[in-house]
């Protein structure tokens, strides 16, 4: 009874936050089947989300100049990584908007994080999701549609997430 009940608030949560779903610049809609893209993490993993169905994703879009994805990524590694990193149902993947390898590279370093990100340099796996607003986050469902999207950083919109991912991993 309890687990349905979270389910059910979290769901309503999902659907009812202003920010997360209606953006004008998103181009995917929740319920979508997520765009395939293959990436390369900066430490050297190939990545083809097309390949990743029965896994939990998480895509993070930042750049590393944006005050917003600054304040959230600490957040994220905490709240998400240190809590899901080693299940292997579970896939997250930062992505670097319009960053070489070397940039995040030296970014990564500089804020000793231990997320896997990855380069989009020419904007190339975001202007499948977006045509602009960064911090964006995409959870894609087991089936590899979208659970759930939002844009900038709040910590009630990261609880909805973290929340959300921790339900989808049960």
């Amino acid at each position: 009874m309890k687990r349905t009940l979270l389910s059910f608030i979290i769901i309503v949560m999902v659907y009812s936050s202003g920010k997360s779903q209606s953006d004008s610049t998103t181009l995917t809609k929740t319920g979508d089947m997520a765009p395939a893209f293959k990436c390369r993490t900066i430490d050297g993993k190939s990545l083809d989300i097309s390949k990743l169905k029965g896994k939990v994703i998480m895509l993070n879009f930042f750049a590393t100049w944006c005050p917003p994805c600054n304040l959230e990524l600490p957040v994220l590694q905490k709240k998400i990584w240190e809590k899901h990193g080693t299940d292997p149902d579970f896939v997250l993947i930062i992505l670097g908007r319009e960053h070489s390898e070397k940039e995040i590279r030296d970014f990564v370093t500089k804020k000793n994080f231990t997320m896997p990100f990855a380069p989009d340099p020419k904007r190339e796996v975001f202007s499948l999701y977006a045509t602009q607003n960064i911090p964006r986050n995409v959870i894609i469902g087991k089936d590899g549609r979208i659970l759930y999207q939002s844009t900038g950083f709040s910590e009630e919109q990261f609880t909805i997430i973290e929340e959300l991912v921790s339900e989808q991993l049960r």
